[in-house]
């Protein structure tokens, strides 16, 4: 098995079971991480595509000037509010930080963000791959282990 990163690989077969164990525990506690970010990357994907698709209709009845809307404040905490213009939004672009941009740069910001995200999720589904096959190949040789220490037993 070779490790991320162009590390050394390791013979399996030189491993104990109890060492066989202790890795296959830890790859599946990464796996259970990453899968974890995976499902995060998607989340924040979907986010920005609904955004983008928000700010790509251009001058519709939901941008009209002066419209009274809900403005969130958490998931669940609307205040209401008016809509002070139709052709200008105000985009979060992280930590905190936000800047008004018209409809056509907003589009490309969400865009380019989904996309960026896209291949985010691909890398990370290659590495979860990768670290699944690991996981197969370390129980493959558990198995081989297992039904093998019974007969190198000792006999009396």
């Amino acid at each position: 098995m070779a490790s991320q990163g162009g590390g050394e690989s390791v013979n399996l077969d030189s491993l104990s079971s109890q060492q066989l164990s202790q890795v296959k525990k830890q790859l599946d506690e990464e796996l259970e991480h990453l899968t974890s970010s995976f499902t995060q990357l998607h989340a924040a994907q979907s986010k920005f595509r609904e955004c983008l698709r928000c700010v790509q209709g251009g001058k519709t009845p939901a941008l009209e000037e002066n419209k009274d809307i809900l403005v969130p404040l958490t998931n669940s905490l609307y205040v209401r509010g008016k809509l002070s213009s139709g052709t200008h939004v105000i985009v979060d672009v992280g930590t905190g930080f936000y800047v008004e941009k018209d409809l056509k740069s907003a589009a490309k910001f969400y865009d380019g963000k989904a996309t960026e995200l896209g291949g985010n999720i691909k890398e990370l589904e290659a590495i979860i791959q990768q670290k699944t096959q690991n996981v197969r190949l370390i129980e493959e040789v558990l198995r081989q282990k297992m039904a093998t220490a019974p007969q190198q037993a000792p006999q009396s």
